[in-house]
């Protein structure tokens, strides 16, 4: 349960934590201060703490005082409400189980994440409920398991600086109550908290969570006191947690990158400490038996924090009800994926290396679903190869699935830069109840390079949490989640589309540069043939007149040509082939798939093109080109890698295009064709 003030784990951890981590919210949260310190506010303010930590008390109390038959009712039907009656909430817990254990059926997934949900409700009342129990009460309620026993014997005959690392699991509060039920002297022990901003709140809290002998370290006042505990050789308790924001280190939990307290390493690494997992085992409503296994370390910080993390997945791996009494309903893989910094690891220290070594891995578990919906034209498809790349690059844990027409996906599996290929599906009746159908993949980001309503309609519908998208002036997007707003300078005549993109990507946190080297590297072939792709699929002005054509292929009458294009450009290359010896012009258009015009592309010595997807093809394919600009604007949806490439635009055309390009000559077009020949053709 969580508590917007009270609500401290057996570290007495608040949790009482903002989501939101962006500078406007930092700004607004200043501003609220400096109002809430104002003389004629504060009076209020107390007066609403003292009344929360009035009802909080009084809720403890009854708590304590009501049947445990009637809470375990109360339990079983709060925590079913989260479950069944909090969607978002029940998403994310169904989403952290499918992404820790894919191998598991859905039904597993559902059983465990109910079971969840309610002993988080137990976990809170015995919460509430802690300050007026009796010692009696706690003595029917916890236990100790022998390993507990056994080091706690251990330091008493060897006293040493111990760290005892809590995780996430249900009945933490129970812990403060060890003293109670361990026989002997209870050894010196404090516990890291942090504390409550309200004094009157934090004097409660600390009240009722010391009662049995624990001390509370805050950690506002430093952790000066936690240290002289351990250099006594004392015990102290730290929550461990991985969702440290970027002053933890990145690990990898459940195979996905988060980011880990280093706090316990830290002070093991110092003191030489012992360390303990220490986790609470429910036999049964408000009956737990605290369980404890030695974490094995060479003395380095590192190894502590990657073997607590270990010791955690072998935990909730090797036992359901354990795993079920771990806190799924929480975000722990958060820092990852907050939207400033969605598509690149940060933290304050990077131990992946060391952690994929000591699980005997490769590379890092590729667990962040990220998928992208590509545009629907071929030209823009290409464009955004070099983002892929560079997404690939800065988040090297994603698994990629791009989403894309049929037709595309052969030539995006030889790209390599996705680990999965998605097609879409035939519009019809079916069609959006298909990405309905996706929720059951969990997605966690949706980034879409299209700009329109069926696009965010599809994102929206597969219940994905963060769907990415570009927003222009004037524009309305309420599918997205998070948009890059395009600037209103921001001319996009005189900026390329790949910029643009580009800045979409960098405002969620890409660093990776953009790589724009070809696909592949293209041997020289002197009997290769020059192609000329005549067509356009979407725009008939973007087509080099008939008759020009074929004025080009009689200036070269020794050269061998390929006329490609789609089956609708079958018209155009018929009349431009026409009269022509097959042998020395070939009309191949509509005859090939996708990979087949690949491939024709790279046994061409060089391209001559009107503004076409198969330009862009033919540039990352490293064919040289020679591409034919009038209406369009070669500054914005120009080939972008870097190959050989000639642009021709008009006589007195603007850079940004605009022309008409019936009048570029089929002489100016020779003319720069015969300077990119060998000499035998041109």
């Amino acid at each position: 349960m969580k508590s917007s003030c009270i609500k401290v784990e057996f570290q007495g951890h608040c949790h009482a934590k903002s989501n939101a981590k962006s500078p406007l919210w930092r700004e607004n949260f200043a501003h609220r201060r400096q109002r809430d310190d104002l003389p004629h506010r504060r009076p209020r303010r107390n007066h609403e703490v003292r009344v929360l930590l009035f009802s909080l008390k009084f809720l403890g109390w009854l708590t304590a005082h009501t049947p445990e038959a009637v809470l375990r009712g109360l339990a079983a039907a709060l925590g079913d409400f989260i479950f069944f009656c909090l969607p978002r909430r029940r998403r994310l817990v169904l989403s952290n189980l499918h992404h820790a254990f894919p191998e598991r059926t859905t039904g597993w997934h559902r059983r465990i994440g109910r079971v969840s949900c309610r002993r988080l409700i137990e976990t809170g009342l015995l919460s509430l409920a802690t300050p007026y129990l009796s010692e009696r009460r706690f003595r029917d309620i916890i236990a100790v398991s022998p390993e507990l026993l056994a080091a706690y014997a251990l330091h008493a005959r060897e006293p040493a600086a111990t760290l005892i690392c809590s995780p996430h699991i249900a009945y933490w509060e129970a812990q403060t109550a060890k003293p109670l039920v361990v026989p002997g002297p209870f050894p010196e022990f404090g516990i890291i908290f942090r504390p409550l901003d309200h004094p009157a709140a934090d004097d409660f809290v600390r009240h009722s969570r010391e009662r049995f002998g624990m001390k509370l370290l805050s950690r506002r006042e430093g952790f000066a006191e936690a240290l002289k505990i351990l250099r006594r050789r004392g015990l102290v308790g730290v929550l461990f947690d991985q969702n440290a924001g970027t002053q933890g280190a990145l690990t990898t939990l459940f195979g996905r990158v988060c980011s880990t307290t280093e706090l316990p390493g830290l002070m093991a690494e110092k003191f030489a400490a012992r360390v303990y997992g220490i986790f609470p085992r429910r036999r049964a409503f408000w009956r737990v038996e605290i369980g404890a296994q030695r974490i094995p370390h060479d003395g380095t910080g590192p190894a502590v924090t990657l073997g607590l993390n270990r010791w955690l997945e072998d935990l909730l791996r090797s036992d359901d009800d354990l795993c079920a009494s771990w806190l799924w309903a929480h975000d722990r893989w958060r820092n990852q994926d907050m939207p400033a910094r969605r598509f690149r690891l940060e933290a304050r220290r990077d131990l992946l290396t060391s952690d994929l070594a000591a699980r005997g891995l490769a590379a890092v578990p590729r667990r962040t679903r990220i998928w992208i919906r590509l545009p629907n034209w071929l030209g823009d498809v290409v464009l955004a190869l070099p983002l892929l790349r560079a997404l690939r690059c800065g988040r090297p844990d994603a698994e990629i699935t791009l989403v894309a027409r049929p037709q595309f996906l052969p030539l995006l599996e030889s790209w390599g830069v996705a680990d999965r290929l998605h097609a879409l599906p035939p519009r019809g009746p079916g069609y959006f109840a298909h990405f309905r159908s996706l929720r059951h993949e969990y997605p966690d980001v949706w980034l879409l390079l299209t700009n329109s309503l069926r696009g965010d309609l599809e994102a929206w519908l597969t219940g994905c949490r963060q769907r990415f998208g570009l927003l222009r002036p004037g524009r309305f997007r309420p599918g997205l989640t998070h948009a890059y707003r395009v600037p209103g300078d921001f001319d996009e005549r005189h900026h390329h589309q790949l910029e643009l993109w580009e800045n979409l990507f960098r405002h969620f946190g890409l660093a990776a540069p953009l790589d724009r080297s070809p696909l592949q590297a293209r041997p020289a072939s002197p009997a290769a043939s020059i192609a000329l792709i005549p067509g356009s699929e979407n725009n008939p002005e973007k087509r080099w007149p008939v008759a020009h054509w074929r004025a080009l292929i009689r200036a070269f009458p020794t050269a061998r040509f390929v006329i490609l294009g789609t089956a609708n450009d079958r018209p155009i290359t018929a009349a431009i082939a026409a009269g022509f010896d097959p042998a020395c012009v070939e009309d191949a258009a509509g005859r090939t798939n996708l990979p087949a015009f690949a491939d024709h592309l790279r046994a061409a010595r060089i391209l001559v093109t009107n503004d076409t997807g198969g330009m862009h093809l033919a540039n990352a394919l490293a064919v040289p080109l020679l591409a034919l600009f009038g209406p369009t604007n070669p500054l914005r949806t120009g080939p972008v890698f870097d190959a050989p490439l000639r642009i021709l635009q008009p006589p007195d055309c603007p850079a940004t295009g605009g022309g008409e390009l019936a009048k570029l000559s089929p002489a100016t077009v020779v003319t720069a064709l015969r300077a990119l020949l060998p000499a035998d053709l041109s």
